[in-house]
């Protein structure tokens, strides 16, 4: 078919981006590459990565040679995001037309099968008779070559490009390591590289009238930008730094939507696009002003970048990533606070982000039906988010322009580290947001004192984010298959030792070393690897004795001890299963008989995941179908289940939860499986976990069916490579023990089944028979006298502390002692301080003393009273005259302390119900009464 004459145009013969994106696919499924669906922005089972940031991630195991492709050719769109480490695009967003944080890379490989001269014949073909681009703007690069990793120029695709197209050699230019060499990150499958570029005309150029500038290919203005790289995946970068050659070569190419979607259309910027205008159109409607799409004016760069960033969250969130402090977290809550304090700038000063989440699924909901399914998740959190944000933001912007104010007035222009450091532990300012606002005014930040004082937080991230010193060297391994079948029906088996892993590789020679932690590989395993949320199986692995200068099996003379291998963890690389643990006696070598035998703990873990499974129906069932799981534990000893869903349950609802629970473990229904193709599973409706990875194969856990024949007549039935138990009523029980909020939207729900909740119902019965035999009444009246003692003890606690007020601390003495320590700020005295818990009217009392005192002063005191907290404040007349008035400083520091207030200029008052923030609170009184006396 030729598809020049079959791709359909839309109106004034302008491809959408949906048409773009649908014509590069078919091209290359017409060519015999398969669909192969986006993996998810998140990378699940790759802790080298925060972020999926290029098309080729889900296909690393492929390139590195530990897994066997599916496909010889494989096409798709694929999610990215790069706002961290290598591939960091963040701070570029919004100032130039091109830039972006996520965006999508249309992208086609090959694994060992076509190489340089289809890719590159293709990808012309492609760009200039099918979206007809016009030739003469197109330019080539090729890797010119590195001395110090010894890598000679890429000749081959120099030659090629003259060859299978009709581009000139003098359009085919040569660049260094930097530009054309492609590497995922510090490790991996990495190699030279071909970009395509477009030449925009003269018009582009966004550097006109910079010194020494020339237009160019690489020449960091706008008139040349790169379309598309043909990455020729040759090399496997190690940790040590050294380059391996891959046994096969391979292609990786990605082509940027955005960039793409933007010639097609005849856009000068990509913001200018379908892919970006309905989002810029619905935030003027928010916000009232108009986008002008000009560069290097405020508020269309604020357009632009919260443009950008909603699709970020969008797709960010969806596929798993919650706003937090650390790791893939804190990136996800930097962008969302960025995005939000630039939303300031159009005067949108309530959230409004997640109004934006429905203009994003509308977009792109099509190709990538899982922004659709989760969007009431995503809207959930950003809202939560922006709001929690949005408390502390205009106050911190307030810090902020005191400390750049100061800034301003010293030699070195810089807004010193613990000023951007209390901006970020206190007001949740990420460093680069205080960066940017300050460069916007001309300021520098001290980052040094800043990375000081965040060392410990810092150190925290590293060592997340380190990779297991155990696997470290395997990416040039080739580890053999694990025949794992058995697991899901016996816990012992016979097997082969193949071999081990330790911190130096795979090795297939030798004697387990003794008494330190190694991988054993087995030709088959019974043992289950940690997959799925539920824990990795334990146990033993065995071997008879045997003559240790000939291997023999034992005989009466010259053995060596039987031996025994404690598996302490069961993981998977690949089709790998690595047992982890330790030799404990004897001696084992490769190619030795062993049995395996799975710890007796596996019988817990069976009742645990099953009931995760009823867990989930039930949830369903009670608080609607759009409850998903967000993520499991599955131990011997409890069983913990994450899900979405925008609120806490009621009492009530967890009450019926468990009811529906118990009356299916009361039921004694069969529980079966069946693996079958993913396709088929999904037309059954069986649920997958999201996010996670699965082949063109699954097994399917069905609950309530006879038989694997008679699938479709389960109740319950999830994607899922568990143990299970056969019947439910082996279950045993079921109960809620906990239930909470783990992040915004995402609940989470533990539970125990089993002999440990036996063990955990005799306990509680045991502290309830003691409570009830020494109040000396029946078990059943016990909670109406628990709350009648609390009752009692609240009374009489508030008595006493009438009494100790009246003959307490001296409320008039701890005032003189704050006076005689306060700041002074010229003549007025700054009086901020905690009292002992005192009365209103006996603090009203110190602040009127301390006037008349002091002369002229600004007062603040607070103090705890009865679990929650009262601040006042008093300003004498002359500064109140100067524009420092006490209701002002009540009204900003209340809601630190969770509370509200205000009261005269002279006098004021407020109550909060946060006593751990009330030395927060007096902190930033003094902080804004030492602004307001400057």
């Amino acid at each position: 078919m030729n598809q020049q004459n079959n791709l359909t145009r839309g109106a004034n013969n302008v491809l959408t981006a949906r048409e773009i994106r649908k014509s590069f696919i078919d091209f290359f499924l017409e060519r015999g590459h398969t669909f192969v669906p986006s993996s998810p922005i998140v990378p699940h089972g790759d802790e080298t990565l925060l972020f999926t940031n290029a098309g080729m991630n889900q296909f690393k195991d492929i390139f590195v040679g530990l897994t066997a492709p599916q496909w010889p050719r494989a096409a798709n769109s694929q999610k990215c995001l790069r706002v961290s480490g290598k591939h960091n695009d963040l701070e570029e967003v919004g100032k130039d037309t091109y830039h972006h944080t996520f965006f999508e890379m249309l992208g086609n490989w090959s694994f060992g099968d076509y190489f340089k001269a289809e890719a590159i014949a293709w990808a012309w073909e492609l760009l200039t008779k099918v979206w007809q681009i016009n030739p003469d703007q197109l330019w080539a690069s090729v890797f010119a070559g590195d001395e110090k990793d010894g890598l000679p120029k890429d000749e081959e695709a120099a030659r090629l490009w003259t060859k299978v197209t009709p581009i000139p050699p003098e359009r085919v230019l040569g660049f260094g390591k930097k530009d054309n060499f492609w590497e995922m990150g510090d490790t991996g499958p990495c190699g030279p590289c071909s970009e395509i570029h477009i030449d925009l005309g003269p018009d582009a150029c966004n550097m006109k009238g910079v010194p020494g500038h020339t237009c160019g290919v690489n020449g960091d203005c706008a008139r040349f930008i790169e379309l598309w790289n043909l990455v020729f995946i040759q090399y496997n970068r190690q940790p040590s730094g050294n380059l391996v050659p891959l046994a096969a070569h391979g292609v990786d190419t990605g082509a940027g939507l955005e960039r793409i979607v933007a010639v097609l259309q005849n856009k000068r910027s990509n913001y200018d696009t379908d892919l970006f205008m309905p989002i810029i159109e619905r935030t003027s409607e928010l916000c009232g002003h108009t986008y002008t799409a000009r560069l290097g004016n405020k508020t269309d760069n604020a357009f632009r970048v919260i443009a950008d960033h909603i699709r970020t969250l969008v797709f960010a969130i969806t596929d798993g990533a919650t706003p937090s402090n650390d790791g893939r977290g804190y990136v996800i809550r930097r962008i969302l606070r960025r995005a939000s304090r630039f939303g300031r700038e159009l005067d949108l000063h309530e959230p409004f982000l997640h109004k934006l989440v429905p203009v994003v699924v509308d977009m792109l909901g099509e190709a990538f039906p899982e922004i659709a399914e989760r969007a009431q998740h995503v809207t959930t959190v950003v809202e939560a988010e922006e709001a929690s944000f949005g408390r502390t933001l205009d106050r911190g912007l307030d810090i902020f322009r005191g400390a750049a104010d100061r800034a301003a007035t010293t030699p070195d222009k810089t807004i010193p580290g613990d000023d951007a450091f209390q901006l970020y532990d206190t007001y949740g300012f990420p460093l680069d947001l205080t960066q940017l606002m300050a460069q916007e005014r001309g300021l520098a930040v001290d980052t040094g004192r800043f990375a000081q004082l965040m060392d410990e937080q810092r150190q925290r991230a590293r060592a997340a984010k380190k990779s297991d010193a155990l696997l470290a060297n395997l990416t040039d391994s080739e580890l053999p298959t694990t025949d794992d079948q058995p697991k899901y029906e016996v816990d012992r088996c016979e097997s082969t030792l193949l071999g081990w892993i330790d911190p130096d590789g795979f090795k297939k020679q030798g004697q387990v070393p003794a008494g330190v932690e190694v991988g054993l590989i087995l030709d088959k395993t019974c043992f289950y690897a940690e997959s799925g949320g539920q824990v990795g199986d334990c146990g033993v692995i065995q071997a008879a004795g045997r003559r240790p200068e000939t291997g023999e099996e034992p005989t009466a003379y010259g053995l060596q001890p039987p031996a025994s291998f404690v598996v302490e963890n069961t993981t998977k690389i690949a089709n790998c299963v690595v047992h982890r643990g330790k030799l404990a006696e004897g001696a084992l070598g490769a190619g030795q008989a062993v049995t395996a035998t799975v710890s007796k703990d596996r019988n817990a873990i069976k009742k645990n995941h099953t009931a995760t499974h009823l867990l989930q129906w039930a949830l369903q069932q009670v608080l609607g179908k759009s409850v998903t799981q967000q993520g499991s534990y599955v131990g011997p000893d409890y069983l913990r289940f994450d899900f979405t869903y925008p609120k806490a349950p009621t009492k009530d609802e967890l009450a019926r939860v468990e009811a529906l629970v118990r009356e299916k473990i009361a039921s004694d229904l069969p529980v079966t499986w069946r693996v079958m193709a993913k396709d088929d599973a999904q037309k059954l409706g069986a649920m997958a976990l999201f996010g996670e990875k699965y082949g063109e194969e699954v097994r399917v856990v069905a609950v309530g069916a006879g038989s694997e024949n008679e699938i479709d007549r389960a109740f319950s039935r999830e994607f899922c490579g568990g143990t299970h138990v056969d019947q439910l009523g082996s279950i045993g029980g079921f109960k809620i023990v906990k239930e909470e909020s783990i992040s915004a939207g995402v609940r989470r729900i533990t539970a125990m089944t089993g002999a440990a909740l036996m063990g955990y119902l005799e306990q509680a019965g045991e502290i309830v028979d003691r409570i009830a035999a020494l109040l000396q009444i029946p078990a059943e009246k016990l909670a109406d006298r628990v709350a009648q003692l609390l009752e009692d003890n609240k009374k009489l606690s508030r008595e006493l502390k009438t009494a100790s007020k009246a003959t307490g601390p001296d409320t008039l003495a701890e005032a003189r002692d704050l006076l005689d320590a306060c700041e002074k700020a010229g003549d007025s005295s700054i009086i901020v301080g905690r009292l002992a818990s005192t009365s209103i009217e006996r603090a009203r009392e110190a602040v009127d003393m301390l006037k008349k005192k002091a002369g002229s002063a600004a007062i603040v005191l607070g103090f705890e009273d009865d679990g929650k907290v009262v601040l006042l404040a008093g300003v004498t007349d002359d500064l109140v005259k100067k524009g420092l008035k006490a209701g002002d400083v009540i009204k900003e520091i209340a809601p630190i302390v969770g509370g509200g207030g205000g009261g005269r200029p002279q006098m004021a008052q407020a109550g909060g119900k946060d006593p751990a923030k009330l030395d927060e609170a007096l902190a930033q009184a003094r902080e804004l009464i030492r602004q307001k006396l400057s």
